[in-house]
Order: C-alpha cells, then structure tokens, then sequence
C-alpha cells in the first residue's frame, strides 16, 4: 500500500512540475506587436517604447516594437497588417489618420486580435472595435493650454507643427486657438528637420513683431530650438516658449525661466499600459472598461528641476 502511495505522490509531482512548465511555456509565448507612427530614435517615442520594453519585461511577455521610417501612413498601415497576419495576443498601435489607418485596424480587429490605441486616435478608437484608447485627449488638452497662455496676459501664439498630416496635432493647435479667447493663433507647419524649424521660427518672428509666444508640438523637435532661437535673436523679454511634451533640454530651460511651461502627457505611461494590459486580456481576459486619460499635466519652473532627472533616465 505504501508503495502505490508513494507512486501516487511521485507521479502527482511530475504532473505538477509538468503542468508549472507548461504555464511558464505559455506565459513566454504571449507576444504583443506595436506599430506606431513614431521612430524610437524619436526622443519622445524612445520613451514610449522604453514604457512598453518595461512593461514586457514586468509581464513575462514578448514585445515588438515598429514603426516606419517617416510619417508614412501608407507604410504604417502595411505595418500593421502585417502584425495581424502573425496572429499575436494583442496589438498596440498609435492612430494619428483614422482614415487611412482604419482598414487595416478593422481587419486585425475581425480577425480577433484585441487592439489598443495610445498617444493619437482617441476619437476614433470606438468606431474601429479598439478596446480602449491610452493617452491625451488633445483636443481639451489644447483648450487648457489656450486659456493658460491667455492668463499669462499674452495676445498671439505661433503655433509651430512639425508633423503636418498628424490628427493630434492638428487638434493641439485647434484647441489652443478655442481656448484663447480673444487672441490670436498662427501655425507655422515644418518638418522635423531641426534647421528648418529654427529657420522658420526666425522668420515668423521677424515678419510679424506682434506674435509674443512660440508654443511647441514637441519640447525636443521644437521647444528647444525655439528658445535657442529667441535667445540668439536677443528677444526673450517679448517672446515667451511655451512646449508640448517634455525632454531634460527644455525641462532646464523651464527651469531657469527661459521658457514658460511644459505640457506632460506621459509617453512612459502611454506605452507602459496597453502592454500591461493585453498581457492581463490574454491571461486573464480582464481588461480596464474605458479610456485611460494619462494628460494633460503642467511642468513649470517650481517643478521642472525634480523632472529633469526622470527625463535623463527615457522615463518622462
């Protein structure tokens, strides 16, 4: 009798052992594909992807970051029809052109991937079957930022985009233009080349001696480049920085009242959840019920300095 016991134990053992090994099997076969529209040289998306690589690490899965070369909407949407043919556990993608990107996110979600969007395309995330939307509602964002830059007592906001054809962006200078009231909002569209912008802010400022504020889409793209322009023009006493995102360079100009504010969506945040949480969806099939809000927040000179090292680090 003792010896069937004794059987009975071992063999209930090996089953066990087998049973842990298969669950760690399965853990590290879930895999996650990101495709979004940002390159991960990007200062700001190095961010985002350092959030999602974090996130994979903490969850015990696999994930894959792409993106194209440019803001190519053509090959984005290859891009993510592409991940769909593999069939991973989940997609995480950034929706800057619904238009052209809702084809292939229709097709990943008919074919029963779960798809989170983050940092573009909120206003399109129900309609296209996205199970939820992690990031800054731009639109309202751009309205606080307006009345903000109103309460500063300033009249005319050069409002610089480096990403034309990008919805969120097109929508912060919207609702920067809605929230001030009674002044004035120029867009200056650009590229991402650096000496463009800087250029084409010059020349902004030297054309029209009424604009009093230079407000960036990005802190590393334009932010910096624009307080190293006002400052080179000697103009900084008329014309204030103001920048969306953030990045140690501008933090510090912030910091020493070079330039007014930051605006703080969290890109670590950004990638950090929708990782997170297909990797619950796929092992548990929880999931949060509605969009994730990870902005907007103010860096002004009071805080700027406790995060600038946090900004050194790729982690705000």
């Amino acid at each position: 009798m003792k010896s069937i016991l004794k059987r009975l134990a071992v063999g209930a053992v090996i089953l066990g052992a087998a049973a842990s090994v298969a669950i760690s099997a399965r853990a590290e076969d879930i895999s996650i594909i990101a495709v979004t529209h940002g390159q991960a040289s990007d200062p700001f998306w190095s961010i985002v992807k350092n959030g999602m690589m974090q996130a994979g690490k903490d969850s015990n899965v696999k994930v894959d970051y792409r993106a194209p070369e440019t803001f190519d909407m053509v090959a984005m949407g290859q891009l993510i029809e592409a991940a769909a043919n593999q069939k991973p556990a989940g997609i995480v993608i950034s929706d800057p052109d619904p238009d052209a990107l809702g084809p292939a996110i229709e097709k990943a979600v008919a074919a029963g991937i779960p798809v989170i969007s983050m940092n573009s395309g909120i206003s399109a995330a129900e309609k296209l079957g996205i199970k939820l939307h992690v990031g800054q509602d731009e639109g309202p964002a751009g309205i606080k930022v307006g009345e903000k830059l109103k309460s500063l007592g300033l009249k005319h906001v050069l409002c610089v985009n480096q990403e034309v054809g990008n919805a969120a962006l097109d929508q912060r200078c919207a609702g920067t233009e809605k929230g001030f009231e009674g002044g004035k909002v120029t867009v200056l569209p650009t590229t991402a080349d650096p000496a463009e912008i800087k250029a084409k802010i010059q020349a902004a400022l030297t054309s029209d001696p009424s604009i009093d504020v230079v407000l960036g889409l990005s802190a590393p793209l334009v932010g910096e480049p624009a307080v190293a322009v006002v400052e080179k023009m000697g103009v900084g006493d008329k014309v204030k920085v103001a920048s969306y995102d953030l990045s140690a360079g501008f933090l510090k100009a912030v910091a020493d009242g070079k330039a007014l504010f930051a605006v703080d969506q969290q890109p670590y945040l950004q990638g950090y959840l929708p990782v997170t949480f297909l990797a619950l969806y796929a092992r548990y099939g929880t999931i949060p019920a509605g969009n994730v809000p990870s902005g907007p927040s103010f860096v002004e000179k009071d805080t700027a300095a406790s995060v600038i090292e946090k900004s050194s680090q790729g982690i705000r």
